[in-house]
């Protein structure tokens, strides 16, 4: 907590920032004094342990677009509006939208004041149930962001400081990395876990539906549709609405997002009604949005919009001392699961575990952890490790045994796609299959009980 009440003042008049600094000054309030609302936004974070005050009428961005960019960073930061005589209804209506109060110019120095320490007051609640928040909140992350490695509890401790703000995120991390984990965990630690957890793969809506499938139809808007429904923008008011590989959002409807998120309504296709939405925007990309805006591959508007933080997930070979742990993690919920014995590893199976680049992060991990509980995973020792008792035809037969097992678990029991990874033609893997009583179904079943298991994961919780 602050030792003494921060204010952050902005006023592009020298005198008036003089005077208002002086004033707060007397009263053991320190001062951050600003000319105009852009260097003051550098200013502020989620926790800023201060209020805000600013003049109404400013060049460059006014107080209402500052009192707007504020809210982005923390919905709970303080802001108080300094108006003339004639500004009134635009006072009225920033107070509508989350000003703490206005005071109209000329006042005494006593009533800003007044209206300072009051701010200063819940301020202080604010930040303190925020820190008793995160008390609670780090043993729960431990238990959903698994690790003992520095990548993973820096990436703990940047979700729980972002949960309880409202502030638009962009994670960013390759495929399979836990993009999805983390924005809901977002969502479920933040103020909207009552609402709903909306996720969009920008990359899998069809451009001609896009309009549709985020803003939703009235009945008639097009052929076929023959009742209203709500697109996913919509569904999302009071949650968290997460815009998946969202680098993939064709520029068309970049601009209709934009749209929305600055003035927090959008319309049904089909109709002249405006719905007032309101929702947090958590967005997902595997590329640098900073870098396709430069090269307007993505709208440089709606990237600054949407990136007020960012999240990088680590890939999962930076995280070896997170390997084995993550393995025993997700073997055990899958022996539960499918009430088989969790068999440890070998020492063999573990080095292989720890020299792998894991291309598919935590999610092939986690698939690699359930074919093992299933039995898939036998006999992955390296050739080069000696198998007592065994003549070198004995073990070149394990080997062989045991590469084709580990290409049929890999590849669902496709034939095809298993003879492509061998380099043999399909002739020759049916005898071998025959020889060594390998059955492409039990692979293919178990593909798909681990495919059953990714889709029950992902399906959205009922609220």
């Amino acid at each position: 907590m602050p030792d003494r009440d921060r204010v952050l003042l902005i006023d592009d008049e020298i005198a008036m920032r003089q005077a208002i600094g002086q004033w707060l000054n007397l009263a053991g309030i320190e001062v951050d004094s600003h000319a105009s609302a852009a260097t003051a936004l550098g200013a502020l974070t989620a926790d800023f342990d201060g209020v805000v005050v600013t003049d109404l009428k400013m060049e460059g961005m006014d107080g209402m677009g500052l009192l707007r960019r504020a809210q982005e960073v923390d919905p709970d930061l303080p802001v108080i509006m300094i108006t003339g005589h004639g500004d009134i209804p635009i006072a009225v209506e920033a107070m509508r939208l989350g000003a703490y109060d206005f005071i109209e110019k000329p006042y005494e120095p006593e009533r800003l004041l007044e209206i300072v320490r009051r701010s200063m007051e819940k301020r202080r609640l604010v930040l303190e149930n925020r820190r008793l928040r995160r008390s609670v909140v780090a043993p729960t992350l431990a238990s959903r962001i698994v690790g003992v490695s520095r990548a993973a509890e820096s990436l703990r401790e940047q979700v729980g400081e972002l949960a309880g703000t409202d502030v638009s995120v962009v994670i960013y991390g390759e495929t399979g990395a836990g993009k999805d984990l983390v924005a809901r965990c977002l969502h479920d630690l933040g103020r909207r876990a009552k609402g709903n957890y909306v996720a969009v793969n920008c990359a899998a809506v069809p451009e001609t539906m896009a309009e549709s499938e985020f803003f939703g139809h009235d009945a008639g808007a097009f052929t076929g549709a023959l009742r209203a429904r709500p697109g996913r923008i919509e569904h999302a008011h009071d949650g968290t609405l997460f815009l998946d590989e969202i680098d993939s959002m064709p520029l068309a409807m970049q601009g209709k997002l934009l749209r929305v998120l600055q003035e927090r309504q959008l319309e049904r296709l089909g109709s002249n009604r405006s719905i007032k939405v309101d929702f947090r925007a958590v967005a997902a990309s595997k590329i640098d949005l900073n870098e396709a805006q430069g090269r307007n591959a993505f709208r440089s508007d709606l990237y600054f919009r949407l990136c007020v933080a960012e999240l990088h997930i680590p890939p999962l070979r930076e995280r070896g001392d997170d390997i084995l742990l993550l393995f025993d993690y997700f073997a055990s919920a899958a022996a539960k699961t499918y009430q088989r014995e969790f068999r440890p590893l070998t020492v063999a199976q573990s080095d292989k575990l720890l020299r792998r680049d894991w291309p598919g992060n935590i999610r092939e991990l986690r698939n690699v952890a359930e074919r093992h509980v299933l039995g898939l995973e036998r006999g992955a020792a390296p050739a080069s490790e000696p198998v007592p008792g065994r003549t070198l035809a004995e073990r070149v037969e394990a080997f062989e045994k045991a590469t084709i097992e580990e290409c049929l678990a890999e590849s669902g029991g496709r034939i095809n796609l298993a003879m492509e990874k061998l380099g043999v033609p399909r002739r020759t893997l049916a005898d071998k299959m025959a020889r060594y009583d390998l059955d492409r179904k039990r692979y293919v079943e178990a593909d798909q009980q681990t495919n059953d298991s990714d889709a029950n994961r992902s399906k959205p919780r009922s609220r």
